[in-house]
């Protein structure tokens, strides 16, 4: 038996999937990881700084051109869509066998495929809000910005996402509770490497632990069914 056609009997058998994703999820869409070879981590940039630093919370509030700039030139998602793995997974949740996706992504593309229950754990670029005011924007109000995007109010406009040196939002736990209930975990395209949200699978008890990612992660020894393939290669063969 195939490694596909074990994960499609484990499907099968189960009735509470939870599906855990990294940025591997959504590359086949055209969007960069952060930790891979080609990741936004490994790029070089003119700023001086790293790739942390101008995602963090500090940036944002002690050099905020600095950070907006940045932000528009390496998370703009606007016209990226969903792909096989997004697509497969909507068709999962109508079944009602998936009842949770977990993603540490911030595109949106899972909202965009159709899934309705998505707790995102470090936010959504899709969305914005306004740091006096707390009024909600489109994540066009910082792409179509030149500059420091600002609120009628006088206030930043700032993205909707976790950035470094903040807390993570309430879906985390949220998150938490779903995978410890689950009787399958999907594993996808993730390093797990970035804590705390690797150790999320660490709360699992079910049945069925699948890691599906193309390199080698240090949880790959938990799990029952371990697939080094591109998410595409795989979601694209299930039914």
């Amino acid at each position: 038996m195939s490694d596909i056609e074990k994960l499609q009997k484990m499907i099968d058998e189960s009735s509470n999937i939870v599906f855990f994703g990294g940025a591997g999820v959504s590359t086949e869409s055209g969007i960069k990881d952060f930790r891979g070879k080609n990741g936004l981590y490994n790029e070089k940039n003119d700023t001086g700084h790293s790739p942390e630093y101008l995602l963090s919370i500090d940036c944002l509030l002690k050099e905020s051109k600095l950070f907006f700039d940045y932000y528009r030139e390496k998370l703009n998602y606007s016209d990226i869509k969903p792909n096989v793995t997004h697509l497969y997974l909507k068709k999962l949740e109508d079944s009602g066998k998936l009842k949770a996706i977990v993603t540490q992504n911030i595109d949106g593309l899972h909202q965009l495929a159709g899934s309705k229950n998505v707790l995102e754990v470090h936010g959504n670029a899709t969305r914005c809000y306004c740091m006096k005011c707390h009024k909600e924007y489109t994540g066009d109000a910082i792409l179509k910005s030149d500059d420091i995007p600002k609120c009628s109010c006088g206030g930043t406009i700032r993205p909707d996402v976790t950035l470094y040196g903040e807390m993570l939002p309430e879906a985390f736990n949220i998150a938490g509770k779903y995978i410890r209930e689950a009787d399958m975990l999907i594993v996808a395209g993730t390093s797990l490497t970035v804590y705390p949200a690797a150790g999320l699978v660490r709360l699992f008890r079910g049945k069925h632990l699948v890691i599906i990612n193309e390199n080698i992660t240090p949880l790959d020894y938990i799990a029952e069914l371990v697939i080094n393939k591109k998410l595409g290669e795989v979601f694209g063969k299930l039914k």
